[in-house]
């Protein structure tokens, strides 16, 4: 199970681009447009890829004053390349508590330059199903943070997952031929979330384990309403 590389990655070096890192709340971070800014969008990549895999889809997505923090996940992939927010393939997923931790405090300090409540988090895959976790409450009994939006694509629910009510409006899109990620874990995750008394938009696509480019004008309109 390993995620594909859809989006092209940005050079943190070329001209245009502005990676902050050492003065960064996250240095493990890659980081474009202002350290502060009126509003932010925080990416979590898949199981395998790196920070700079969703950075360019970022970029798409917004406009203006807009920060965009891609989080690089703690862990090496077991392949040799990447990176892992827990290892996928270990029973059990052990390393899963830890990592809901780190990503929470990470998400928190980012808080310092932007407000949570002017920040969307979007996650493809094990990232997708990190933000979920930690943005609508999690199995260690903790509140949701108080995000713009999130929206998870090609994600899936954490065994013993417990959302909370969510504070944004949560947008889940899946391919209907997904064959690493089954289009019945966004039914699940949507009918979990539903019953939590929170506010979800489905998006199935034609289309297997990535995000479509058909979907950038629902995932813009979703940031736009987050952030108004």
């Amino acid at each position: 199970m390993s995620d594909p590389s859809h989006p092209r990655a940005v050079d943190p070096s070329a001209p245009g681009t502005d990676s902050p890192a050492a003065a960064a709340p996250d240095p493990e971070a890659l980081w474009r447009g202002p350290l502060q800014a009126s509003r932010r969008l925080v990416l979590l990549h898949g199981w395998g890829a790196d920070a700079d895999d969703l950075l360019e889809l970022g970029l798409e997505l917004v406009d203006g004053d807009v920060s965009v923090v891609a989080l690089r996940a703690p862990w090496p992939h077991p392949a040799g390349s990447g990176r892992q927010w827990y290892d996928l393939q270990h029973p059990a997923w052990p390393d899963l508590p830890e990592a809901r931790s780190q990503l929470r405090g990470r998400l928190l300090a980012l808080g310092a330059t932007v407000p949570l409540e002017a920040t969307a988090l979007l996650g493809f895959s094990q990232g997708a199903a990190m933000a979920l976790d930690v943005g609508c409450g999690d199995v260690a009994g903790e509140e949701g943070l108080p995000l713009a939006a999130l929206i998870s694509c090609s994600g899936y629910p954490h065994p013993l997952w417990q959302p909370r009510r969510p504070q944004p409006t949560v947008l889940l899109t899946h391919g209907e031929q997904d064959g690493v990620v089954p289009f019945a874990a966004c039914e699940a995750i949507a009918q979990q979330l539903e019953a939590a008394g929170g506010t979800v938009r489905q998006l199935a696509f034609n289309g297997g384990h990535s995000i479509d480019v058909g979907l950038f004008p629902a995932i813009r309109a979703t940031l736009a309403q987050g952030w108004a």
